[in-house]
């Protein structure tokens, strides 16, 4: 439940303050105008008592003497603020009985509760206490932000003002109603993400727009933030994808094999999902992120280093939630998960290993293909599933660069072409 704003003279006692003036020291807590007892029975009475004031505002008080103890005067009186004695030039007798103080550009305190405004007796006991209350209203919140998980519940959240501090206690009530129809509710469980935000638990209904709301109020006034107006179904999160698994694709030294589990919280409802996948080196802390895995819930990361540690999280963004066009929202990171690649077989410069002869299998036509292949993936399907549709989509580009080289081949001079087959350079047809 939100706090409520400090009633006025009603409580006796509160933090210290952080700051009022130059002059204020944080070290009482706010008193109230009851007298504390001290060397006679005469009692005095502040005034005004517990005021609250803008900032740059000036405060005349008065401490009054009372009661029946003969030759009980304002004389010798004096004041503190936070426990600090105030100068004697900010006070003047103004009869026998009464003590003035004048305080000019009051400061905003942090100490929400109040600050400590004492009359005191020539011998220092307390004859009267008043709270001071410095501050400013509350501006107009903003940037509401709400999502719901798994469409069980909503949680809100905002940005309290222009400028925030108030020096004031303020109290903010997140506020919402179902459109066209309906009473206002008011949210009930605040803080759950941040001191600025609120937790609707239950009770919420779907394929119908909320208007949504915050209320800002202090002792010196309140503000509304604009309605938002959503969906349930358009602001659904949902847990990050469990068993996430990371393992080696054989020997291959450069690549790594992600595998993962779609939400199960969702696995009932009609919606389509994406995912990201994100992985750093063991002792980085910089994520790279792979942006175009789809919908799949496997992937393999090609380019890595050999022998290297990796990390690997992906999250899910359900989108599409029975029709909805909305863009979806991202849910958190799941658990790292670690895996290495293997370490690199081949030998460094001069290792004095020789590459297989012309006529071994390995350097066959079909082998030179494959890793013509395999250096297209890495380049254009960085995290594509191997299919032979794939392998059908490299052969097309690579017969459309054959051709766009035979064209520009094409239209040199017969001079030119001659020579360039007396230089050993091969030009094929325009066509194939």
């Amino acid at each position: 439940m939100p706090a409520g704003g400090p009633g006025p003279a009603a409580q006796s006692a509160r933090r210290p303050p952080r700051r009022l003036s130059s002059l204020w020291s944080p070290l009482l807590l706010c008193v109230l105008g009851v007298p504390q007892g001290g060397s006679g029975a005469h009692t005095a009475v502040i005034s005004p008592q517990d005021p609250t004031l803008l900032i740059g505002s000036s405060l005349h008080a008065t401490c009054s003497i009372h009661g029946d103890t003969p030759g009980a005067t304002a004389e010798g009186l004096y004041w503190t603020l936070n426990g600090r004695r105030l100068p004697s030039e900010l006070s003047r007798l103004l009869n026998t009985s009464t003590l003035a103080l004048a305080l000019a550009n009051l400061n905003g305190s942090r100490q929400q509760s109040g600050d400590n405004l004492v009359c005191h007796a020539r011998d220092g006991s307390i004859l009267a206490g008043s709270c001071l209350y410095v501050g400013l209203p509350p501006e107009k919140p903003f940037n509401i932000s709400c999502w719901s998980r798994n469409m069980k519940d909503l949680t809100c959240r905002w940005t309290p003002g222009a400028h925030g501090e108030t020096f004031l206690h303020t109290n903010y009530s997140l506020k919402y109603k179902l459109r066209w129809y309906g009473q206002d509710n008011t949210c009930e469980e605040y803080h759950t993400v941040g001191p600025h935000s609120c937790h609707i638990p239950k009770d919420l209904a779907l394929f119908t727009p909320y208007e949504i709301w915050v209320e800002a109020t202090n002792r010196l006034g309140s503000a509304r933030s604009d309605v938002l107006t959503l969906d349930v179904l358009d602001v659904v999160t949902t847990d990050p994808p469990p068993d996430v698994h990371v393992s080696r694709v054989g020997g291959l030294e450069d690549q790594l094999s992600v595998r993962w589990v779609s939400p199960p919280a969702l696995k009932d409802f009609l919606f389509q999902a994406k995912y990201q996948i994100r992985y750093r080196v063991e002792d980085s802390v910089d994520w790279k992120v792979v942006d175009d895995v789809s919908n799949q819930t496997s992937c393999r990361l090609a380019g890595l280093k050999p022998g290297t540690v990796y990390f690997v999280q992906v999250r899910c963004n359900p989108f599409g939630i029975y029709g909805s066009k909305k863009a979806g929202i991202w849910s958190e990171w799941s658990h790292p998960t670690a895996a290495s690649t293997p370490r690199s077989e081949r030998p460094g410069p001069g290792g004095g290993v020789c590459e297989p002869r012309g006529g071994e299998p390995s350097s066959g036509p079909v082998r030179r293909e494959l890793k013509q292949f395999l250096g297209w993936l890495k380049k254009h399907a960085y995290c594509s599933n191997l299919s032979f549709r794939l392998y059908d989509q490299w052969r097309a580009w690579m017969q459309k660069s054959h051709k766009t080289r035979n064209q520009d081949e094409g239209i040199l001079p017969s001079g030119r072409r001659g020579a360039a087959r007396g230089k050993g350079v091969r030009v094929l047809p325009a066509k194939l």
